[in-house]
């Protein structure tokens, strides 16, 4: 009998050449998906952006703005095929671990209403509703507000 060794986990700094594999995972995602040109800005502007990788798969990603003692994370996603395993979890402790490294004390994001596998997330984590941000998501129809969510490191 041969065991079957899973693929190891492992995060890196995201490069420009891993936008195409991330914006398919986005675009598979999400209905208004960010937009490459989003992801680039991104890595131009300095964000501490990761990707997530299952051995040469990419699994997901995030994307954290860090400022003055606050930090915000813009994007936070997992592939399809990888969700419900623990990855996005592994993901946020590694994002909060560099929000602390750069002085962060908090650290703020938006979410849908209507994403309750997100909002469980962030609520196990110990995020709280901080605000409300009316019609700043698109939807069909028309828009979808955010809960502003925030945590203290």
């Amino acid at each position: 009998m041969s065991a079957v060794l899973e693929p190891r986990l492992h995060l890196r700094p995201l490069r420009e050449r891993d936008l195409e594999p991330l914006v398919a995972i986005e675009n598979a995602l999400y209905e208004f998906p960010w937009t490459y040109g989003n992801f680039r800005d991104s890595l131009a502007a300095g964000y501490s952006c990761w990707a997530l990788w299952r051995g040469r798969e990419m699994a997901g990603y995030a994307v954290l703005m860090i400022g003055p003692e606050e930090a915000h994370l813009l994007n936070l996603s997992i592939a399809l095929p990888w969700q419900r395993r623990g990855y996005a979890s592994f993901l946020l402790r590694h994002v909060f671990g560099v929000a602390r490294s750069h002085g962060a004390k908090s650290v703020f994001l938006e979410v849908r209403p209507s994403n309750v596998a997100a909002r469980g997330l962030y609520s196990a984590f110990g995020f709280s509703e901080v605000g409300r941000r009316k019609g700043y998501y698109p939807a069909r129809p028309g828009r979808e507000d955010a809960i502003v969510l925030a945590l203290q490191l």
